[in-house]
């Protein structure tokens, strides 16, 4: 049974929105207090039909004592309490803490891993699989930095995606992808196992971080085009390092001012990351074991090219329908994970 003074608490928060924003009182909070309201009112829509079930079955239970209401409330009671079942379970959904970055466009990197140049073709094919994907989604994909391989594969990728719930599907591909396949470089016709790697940051936003300028080092180079065969003769590309973490962006556009836009973007989210790690680990020391937990050194998903067939090793999910999903289509996919991560919740609820 849910705790009705939560279910009152969380109506009255909805009605002060209401009022707040109805009467213009909410001056320069009016963006805050408006996702706020936006948020909560699914959450409110949820509670307000279990609360209206709940109703039903005192008056049905009541009508038990009336002998000529007694056989029709007998005949409703099965079917309310039934109803009232699933809609205990989706306020209980409701209601799980989320993740106040979900909402956020997500920073997508992919590298190749062990493999060699199997491996950067791979971690190409996940880039347009994960393109089309964003497409699907009527998401906008737009590559920030990207350094191809001699033969097509990618050595780096960068990108921002950015769109309605973005990082809320797109947390769960962070982590080791392994494909099994013959590679094009093979002539032998063995199967070969190589792997990329997945990151998936939520973009930091101005309030989130702020960089002491102290702290970081600014140089100017000249960016080369594709695999490094093309010169570009303005010292247009930027590197930033940021000294106390050590960590490296390089963005090579041909604007060095926009450049320098996509660098600090990009540092601003890998260090927003690093925090959110940071809160994570000290909240939950087996945080690192969940789904959708950002551990990028776990091998989260095998493709497995002749026999047609995806791996999530998380959640133990298989489907044989390797195609599609090279092209995209992972709903599926995305769902049994976002379901499975539901469930760890709710168990460390005790729901």
């Amino acid at each position: 049974m849910i705790a009705p003074e939560k279910i009152a608490q969380l109506i009255d928060r909805f009605q002060f929105l209401e009022a707040k924003m109805a009467d213009g009182s909410a001056g320069s909070d009016i963006a805050k207090l408006g996702k706020e309201y936006a948020d909560l009112r699914p959450v409110v829509e949820t509670v307000t039909a279990y609360k209206a079930l709940i109703e039903q079955i005192a008056e049905a239970e009541a009508m038990l004592s009336d002998p000529e209401m007694k056989e029709l409330a007998e005949a409703e009671l099965p079917e309310l309490r039934a109803q009232v079942a699933a809609s205990e379970h989706d306020v209980q959904l409701a209601l799980l803490p989320k993740d106040a970055a979900d909402g956020r466009p997500a920073l997508l990197e992919i590298r190749p891993g062990t493999g060699g140049d199997e491996a950067g073709l791979f971690a190409g094919d996940l880039l347009r699989m994960y393109q089309r994907y964003a497409e699907d989604q009527g998401w906008r994909f737009e590559i920030l930095e990207e350094t191809q391989s001699e033969l097509g594969g990618i050595k780096e990728v960068v990108a921002r995606i950015a769109g309605e719930g973005v990082f809320a599907k797109m947390k769960y591909e962070s982590g080791v992808h392994r494909v099994q396949r013959v590679p094009e470089t093979e002539s032998g016709g063995r199967i070969h196992t190589s792997a990329a790697t997945v990151a998936v940051l939520p973009e930091a936003e101005d309030v989130d971080i702020e960089i002491n300028p102290a702290d970081i080092r600014i140089d100017t180079m000249r960016a080369s085009g594709s695999g490094g065969q093309h010169v570009n003769t303005t010292d247009s590309a930027v590197r930033i390092l940021h000294e106390p973490t050590g960590i490296i962006v390089v963005s090579s556009e041909k604007s060095q001012h926009r450049n320098r836009e996509i660098a600090m973007q990009v540092l601003k989210t890998r260090l927003f990351d690093l925090e959110r790690q940071r809160v994570d680990d000290e909240r939950s020391a087996d945080r690192k074991s969940q789904v959708g937990s950002g551990d990028r050194s776990e091998r989260i998903r095998t493709y497995n090219f002749p026999q047609g067939r995806m791996t999530d090793h998380r959640i133990n999910l298989t489907l044989y329908s390797l195609g599609q999903v090279m092209q995209g289509d992972l709903d599926e996919v995305v769902s049994a994970l976002q379901a499975d991560a539901q469930a760890t919740l709710l168990a460390e609820m005790g729901a």
